[in-house]
């Protein structure tokens, strides 16, 4: 089966919002580029995504004009198969990469980037019901800590550890990069 990473949202923006740290980012940046390196040696077609919302002002990280819409630094650089900029939460929303996928014959997606809960998971369930096989790196997804609604804290690793459980078997194969890499094999 052909097989595709989509690496989501792995950019500057974030450095550039209240909540981020960097705690969490030197093991991240490790597993998603050996994964980047892995699909590359396999053939792997390796697809960026990268997220533009909000006021088209400077002052907006996630903005066009901020010049922060533009990959992380420390992510690896690889060959794009293709890149797209999206505006919604799904990477599958308005942006063409599903008709791309369509086209390339791919039906085994390996979902990577930031936000684990919320681009990267919105993304696997999109695609799972879009009738994609996804498997979902959680070691290549970095995400930050939150606050509950009640005001609680909400550690970054707890919402990984939701994320995976809400995700497992239900919408995807849970995969540690090497996983991910053996299943995707060499490009068909």
């Amino acid at each position: 089966m052909k097989t595709c990473l989509i690496v989501i949202d792995a950019q500057e923006s974030f450095r550039h919002r209240p909540y981020s740290t960097e705690r969490d980012m030197p093991p991240y940046l490790a597993a998603q580029n050996a994964l980047i390196a892995g699909c590359a040696e396999r053939g792997v077609r390796v697809v960026r995504v990268l997220h533009a919302d909000g006021p088209a002002e400077p002052s907006n990280p996630f903005a066009v004009e901020s010049g922060h819409v533009r990959p992380l630094e420390g992510l690896a650089p690889f060959d794009e198969a293709a890149r797209f900029l999206k505006h919604r939460h799904s990477a599958l929303v308005g942006t063409g990469l599903d008709v791309w996928l369509t086209r390339n014959g791919i039906g085994r997606l390996i979902v990577s980037g930031i936000r684990t809960e919320q681009c990267c998971e919105t993304t696997t369930r999109h695609a799972s019901d879009l009738g994609w096989e996804v498997d979902y790196v959680t070691d290549a997804t970095l995400t930050y800590d939150m606050q509950q609604p009640d005001g609680t804290p909400l550690a970054a690793a707890d919402i990984k550890a939701r994320t995976a459980t809400v995700l497992a078997g239900r919408f995807a194969t849970l995969c540690t990069v090497d996983e991910a890499l053996a299943r995707a094999g060499a490009a068909a």
